[in-house]
């Protein structure tokens, strides 16, 4: 997973608003007490970093997996307003 599809996928699952909250302000334990954006900024690769950001606010296993990848002739809408 690259850094862009870190984003889509953040900005997917959560929206732009909520999503930069949750990635700037969500303490995860399973990346060492850091904010999915502290631990980015620390180098921790951004596939782990959204796995665990999945697992602490419990989006299903179904959306987790491909997330932030474009699918052909698809439009993007958050699963959450």
């Amino acid at each position: 997973m690259k850094q862009s599809e870190f984003q889509a996928a953040v900005a997917e699952e959560f929206g732009a608003g909520y999503g930069g909250a949750v990635v700037g302000d969500l303490v995860l334990n399973a990346l060492g007490g850091r904010t999915a954006r502290e631990a980015l900024a620390a180098g921790v690769r951004p596939r782990e970093v959204w796995l665990a950001l999945c697992e602490a606010t419990d989006v299903p296993e179904e959306r987790r997996h491909g997330a932030g990848r474009p699918v052909p002739g698809e439009t993007r809408t958050p699963r959450h307003p």
